[in-house]
């Protein structure tokens, strides 16, 4: 299964996916496997994914306690997309496609590559908000 992403039928799942699955899509991914304490199947890919996660986005992740650097790149798959509960796509314009699942969502948000941390801390800290509302919604009663 080298490189692509599939999911567990046991738990809902919820895929985030961003071009590059090297910054915004995997910080949402690290909160919401740390915020749900493992309650959702978390899958994180990308439509055109880099070689490893973004730096800055790892520093800034561990300034809250959660590690995103041992992370690789996924590349997103018609079956992972077909299979999750929940698909939210952070700025990939017409890059990520639209699949019949159970919710979709786009959150725009600025795009944390070539960064310094002063500014990729507001998108983490938006990140964090938006997974914190979306648990809440799914899972209300683990927020």
């Amino acid at each position: 299964m080298d490189g692509e992403v599939s999911v567990r039928a046991d738990f809902e799942a919820v895929l985030f996916v961003c071009v590059h699955n090297a910054g915004r899509s995997q910080m949402a991914a690290g909160y919401m496997t740390a915020l749900s304490q493992g309650r959702v199947e978390v899958l994180s890919a990308g439509s055109a994914p880099k070689d490893q996660i973004n730096p800055v986005a790892i520093e800034a992740m561990a300034e809250e306690g959660i590690d995103i650097g041992h992370n690789v790149p996924m590349i997103l798959t018609t079956e992972a997309v077909k299979e999750s509960d929940v698909m939210i796509t952070m700025g990939c314009g017409d890059s990520c496609p639209v699949f019949p699942c159970k919710r979709y969502e786009d959150w725009e948000l600025a795009d944390p590559a070539g960064q310094g941390i002063e500014s990729v801390r507001p998108i983490r800290d938006e990140i964090k908000a938006r997974i914190q509302a979306l648990l809440a919604e799914i899972l209300p009663e683990t927020v």
